[in-house]
């Protein structure tokens, strides 16, 4: 597939954390209960820690209990790619980054209880989170 952002894996390493480059370039996971955005509940925009494009807004984030970051859509349909995942000797749906194929995590059709029945499980250091503005103005 053709990606709006295409880099070289060198042009990657030197733009992402060696931790980032593993997940986001390399579809490893990071460990559960230990991302930074798993507890994040301010309102506001989760995006691509790699290209920036939108993908999750926060009224769809929900405690999933699974450990990483969970969600019950993304922005849009086109905001990210879904691929069929036979690793780790099972079957599993994989969230890729529409604009960069970046991965992201997987999703599951288990999400008893949200309004979709999915579960977009995030990897919170492949995701930036960007608080609404929730300043007043000032007269």
């Amino acid at each position: 597939m053709t990606y709006d952002v295409s880099k070289t894996d060198e042009q990657w390493r030197e733009e992402l954390t060696p931790e980032q480059y593993q997940v986001l370039r390399g579809a490893a996971t990071e460990r559960a209960w230990t991302g930074e955005l798993l507890d994040e509940s301010r309102a506001g925009l989760y995006t691509c820690a790699a290209c920036n494009a939108e993908l999750f807004k926060s009224g769809t984030k929900f405690d999933s209990g699974c450990g990483w970051p969970s969600f019950y859509e993304s922005v849009n349909p086109e905001a990210v790619q879904l691929i069929e995942d036979r690793t780790l000797g099972m079957v599993r749906t994989e969230v890729r980054c529409a604009n960069c194929g970046s991965h992201l995590g997987h999703v599951f059709d288990d999400g008893f209880g949200t309004p979709t029945g999915d579960r977009y499980c995030m990897n919170s250091i492949a995701l930036n989170f960007a608080a609404a503005d929730t300043a007043e103005p000032t007269e």
